[in-house]
């Protein structure tokens, strides 16, 4: 998409940069600056700060001097991006999605058999703490001495320190990755200083912590919520980051924080974010415009700038087949649907009774018997899920004239996930929220569907469950919600491969975490395994 904002400018000047790169993930690019070079003038800091948005869109791993290598023999299209690590992750797991191709050990995910060497975690492990490392120096470059020293002072030493708030939250977001998916993490802030070290690890409880109090600090530096310019955080980001832990605090600490999340929320809430009424233009090439009110964090993609096969490509190009021109795609990868388990949460699958049911393409029917999978391998079983389209609400042009490379932001976070999180928590016994105003949210992300509406006895637990499935599908929520309910790897919910029987089956707790990949282990002797690994 075309963004117009100066800033954007930035980001596109660095995702050129980043792109040009990511076929060679050298530790020292040959022309690379010196820090000194670097942020010798404001510009300089805008640039690096445009690159710590730009590690949730593209692949390329050369960063400042002291960067590390994110490469590692990793493919930079399938394991080293953000968006499609992030994707794998918490869908592949679950009923939501499965994946046709035999690739590597990328059938582990949903059949919940992974191990510590799989080469998919080591790269999802490795994005954040590349990432974090980027995050470290900015800030260790930011503070008044530095930036006394480089020479910068007066109102332009004020515009760089006014950026601190959002690259501490940048930081905080990468590190929650790690206790979401990891338990711990390894463990690195501007005060270890650049150099080669042996990070120490950081435990799930102290890490929580850890987040927790970055943020609230963050949330001090950052402009008030509602203000920034579209595709930078703000107060509001924190505050969804915050009720976003506080929901999970439960799984993370083993301490419920259920009323610490409706507060949270109540702030994200009356921020002044709004729903757009058409939920299909959430998930479109131009969806920077008619997103841009109801998005509170997004990782910005650009078809033309940021050319990458680990962004919102991946989700226009692997779900579809034949039916490619639907998802606004120049080809079709034929590679991830939705289980029978997932079809059997809607009403209707062709969207007469719910909207938001986007299953139905050209050349695919959404029924029950298309869903189901009697072959993983076999593309033409189960349900397509047509949610994001490479394709303008307005009619307008899309950026890469090939229609390769997708317009499409991530959505990371927007307003439906808190009034869900405010939801559940009152359901949970948390404080400070009640029935009726969670019951009222609920009903207007139905009515925006065009779903009927529920009564306050029909808003149970197990109906948040399914209606977030069918809000923030493929959205990257699924695995977490499974791992609160208790329903991940248990036999309390089934769907069709878990644990690759035809039927489903439970699988070992062990799965609810990741494990800590063997090769940071054996280069790292202050990290430890997960326990069953």
């Amino acid at each position: 998409m075309k963004h117009n904002l100066k800033f954007f400018s930035l980001i596109t000047f660095m995702l050129v940069l980043l792109a040009s790169c990511s076929k060679k993930l050298d530790l020292y690019p040959s022309n690379a600056k010196s820090p000194s070079e670097i942020f010798s003038t404001v510009d300089g800091y805008k640039s690096v700060l445009a690159k710590l948005y730009a590690t949730l869109s593209v692949t390329g791993a050369n960063g400042p001097a002291g960067s590390p290598d994110i490469g590692g023999g990793l493919d930079e299209g399938s394991q080293v991006g953000f968006i499609r690590a992030y994707f794998n992750l918490e869908e592949l797991p679950t009923d939501e999605a499965v994946v046709a191709w035999n690739d590597q050990t990328i059938w582990d995910y949903h059949n919940l058999r992974w191990t510590s060497g799989d080469p998919f975690l080591k790269g999802a492990y490795a994005r954040p703490i590349w990432n974090i490392t980027l995050i470290n120096e900015y800030l260790r470059q930011a503070t008044d001495d530095v930036l006394a020293k480089n020479g910068i002072s007066g109102a332009d030493a004020t515009s760089v320190k006014n950026t601190r708030g959002e690259a501490r939250f940048l930081r905080a977001f990468n590190y929650w990755l790690m206790l979401n998916w990891f338990g711990k993490s390894t463990f690195i802030t501007e005060a270890d200083g650049a150099g080669y070290f042996l990070p120490k690890e950081i435990s799930r409880t102290n890490l929580f912590t850890y987040i927790e109090t970055e943020l609230k600090t963050a949330e001090a530096e950052l402009a008030a919520a509602k203000t920034a310019e579209y595709g930078r955080v703000d107060q509001g980001a924190a505050w969804a980051l915050l009720a976003r832990l506080y929901l999970n605090a439960g799984v993370y600490t083993g301490t419920n924080r259920y009323a610490d999340a409706i507060t949270y929320t109540k702030k994200v809430i009356a921020a002044g974010y709004k729903l757009n009424p058409n939920y299909r233009q959430l998930f479109m090439a131009d969806n920077d415009r008619t997103g841009k009110d109801e998005f509170i964090f997004v990782a910005a993609c650009d078809g033309l700038n940021s050319k990458s096969f680990a962004n919102t490509t991946f989700l226009i190009h692997a779900p579809a087949g034949a039916d490619n021109p639907d998802f606004g795609a120049n080809n079709g990868w034929f590679g991830y649907r939705a289980t029978k388990a997932f079809a059997a949460l809607w009403p209707d699958l062709t969207g007469g009774a719910d909207k938001r049911a986007m299953f139905q393409t050209s050349k695919f029917a959404a029924t029950m018997a298309q869903a189901e999978i009697n072959d993983i391998s076999d593309f033409s079983n189960g349900l397509h899920v047509v949610k994001y389209r490479n394709i303008r609400a307005d009619g307008g042009k899309v950026s890469d004239p090939n229609s390769e490379f997708a317009d499409i932001d991530f959505p990371i976070m927007r307003l439906p996930e808190m009034y869900f999180i405010y939801a559940e928590s009152v359901l949970r016994g948390g404080t400070g929220g009640d029935a009726a105003t969670a019951l009222g949210y609920i009903n207007s992300l139905r009515a925006r569907g065009g779903a009927s509406a529920i009564s306050g006895g029909e808003m149970t637990l197990q109906f948040l469950l399914d209606e977030r499935a069918r809000e923030l599908y493929w959205e990257g929520h699924r695995r977490t919600d499974l791992i609160r309910y208790g329903m991940l790897t248990t036999g309390a919910y089934l769907w069709p491969w878990k644990g690759g029987v035809a039927s489903g089956s439970s699988v070992s707790s062990k799965f609810n975490i990741y494990p800590v990949p063997a090769a940071n282990i054996n280069s790292n002797k202050n990290l430890t395994q997960n326990a069953g690994y």
